[in-house]
């Protein structure tokens, strides 16, 4: 587990920063924590929640997702970072799949971002040696900017640390950066009660503090809303 502390700041076309504490998982999809059933509420991981939604496991969803697009793994390993359901509820902004060759190098990693309309879409990225990305934005995600441009993402496979940033590039300069940062704590019992006392209801938190944020900018700053165009249909993913 880590606890860990996100931080959005948008530089274009007004200023504006939050920034809310919380805590992720890191977990083997092949394999979900398991357990006792009066933790169960508090953490629970649902192939529903990722990918297509219809196959039996994350894991499952995440090959085929890759399998789409020439990728095997030939059963090596995968790491996933995300949020858990609490109390029946999940909102995963980005979900981090990093996907490893059977001899243990990196083949991938996959960023599965939700946006606040129940819409979802994957990006496949390979990283340099320093865990730095680039792609094309392909998805509406703010109501304050339109789908063009594209992200620059460093995003280095947790370790002791959890250190990942996405930046926004469009037309004109760096308009947004997305950064998450906290450290590793181990995944047992009293781990998590102290953390979900610590931050009840976490994956709500996270998606009304994006709510507000937007309001904020709304209202407060009279940003215009961009227009939504229609999610194409992604393969592997919807």
């Amino acid at each position: 587990m880590y606890p860990c502390t996100i931080a959005h700041v948008r530089v274009s076309p007004r200023r504006y920063a939050f920034r809310v504490r919380t805590y992720l998982w890191l977990i083997d999809p092949d394999r979900p924590p398991v357990l006792p059933w009066w933790l169960r509420p508090l953490a629970r991981f649902d192939a529903r929640d990722h990918f297509s939604g219809n196959l039996p496991s994350i894991r499952a969803g995440l090959d085929s997702f890759l399998d789409a697009r020439g990728i095997d793994l030939a059963g090596g390993r995968v790491v996933m970072l995300a949020h858990a359901r609490v109390f029946g509820h999940v909102f995963n902004p980005l979900t981090l799949y990093w996907c490893h060759r059977p001899d243990g190098s990196t083949a991938c990693v996959v960023a599965e971002v939700h946006n606040t309309y129940r819409e979802r879409h994957c990006y496949l990225l390979g990283p340099d040696g320093a865990g730095r990305a680039t792609v094309d934005k392909d998805f509406y995600v703010s109501p304050f900017f339109p789908v063009d441009g594209g992200y620059t993402m460093y995003l280095p496979e947790p370790a002791d640390r959890l250190s990942l940033t996405v930046h926004l590039d469009r037309p004109g300069g760096r308009a947004f950066t997305a950064t998450v940062r906290g450290s590793r704590r181990p995944a047992t019992h009293r781990e998590l009660l102290g953390a979900a006392l610590r931050h009840p209801w976490s994956t709500a938190a996270v998606s009304v503090g994006i709510r507000l944020h937007g309001i904020a900018l709304r209202v407060l700053r009279g940003l215009p809303v961009q227009p939504r165009p229609r999610h194409p249909h992604q393969e592997g993913v919807e």
